[in-house]
This record gives structure tokens, sequence and C-alpha cells, in this order.
């Protein structure tokens, strides 16, 4: 599914117009982005968490060469599905 049929599918569920579905979703998208980037966990019940993990430096290998190589350490996005999100994905949500 696109943005723009995710938008869609919003407005007929809540009675929104698309535009107002379209603000919504950029409104969503922009919260979780800039509390996730500070550092902040973002914790929606029945759907999942949002929080930012810290990758530690490491040794690599260029995989043309063989030669090895250090990765800098970085921070990166994480996103952890709810059980009930996971159950309903596995089509065992219980109704």
């Amino acid at each position: 599914m696109t943005k723009a049929e995710f938008i869609d599918v919003l407005a007929e569920k809540s009675e929104l117009t698309k535009a107002q579905a379209h603000k919504a979703v950029d409104a969503f998208t922009e919260i979780i982005v800039d509390a996730v980037a500070s550092g902040d966990k973002i914790s929606l019940q029945g759907f999942g968490t949002f929080e930012q993990v810290e990758r530690g430096a490491r040794e690599g290998r260029n995989p043309h060469s063989g030669e090895k190589l250090m990765i800098a350490a970085s921070k990166a996005p994480k996103f952890t599905a709810s059980s009930v999100f996971k159950k309903a994905v596995k089509g065992t949500a219980e109704e």
C-alpha cells in the first residue's frame, strides 16, 4: 500500500476529507520522526513502539576486496510490533 492509498483508506474510515487525512498522516509521521530523532520513545498500545537504538563500532569487511575496515558507531530507528499486531499478522488475533 502506498502513502496515497493509505490516505484514501484513512479518509474513508475516519470520514475525513482526503486533504485532512493527508495532513493527519504527515503530522503523525513528523511527530514520530522528530521524537525518535531526539531520543524519545513512542509506544502506541496495540500497534508497537518506535525508538532510537545505538549501534556500536565494529569491524567489517569490504565484500569486493576482503579488506578489513572499521564501521563507525551509529544511531538507527527501530520499530517493535506489539503482540496484538503480531497476532493479527499471524491470523491468530482474538476478536
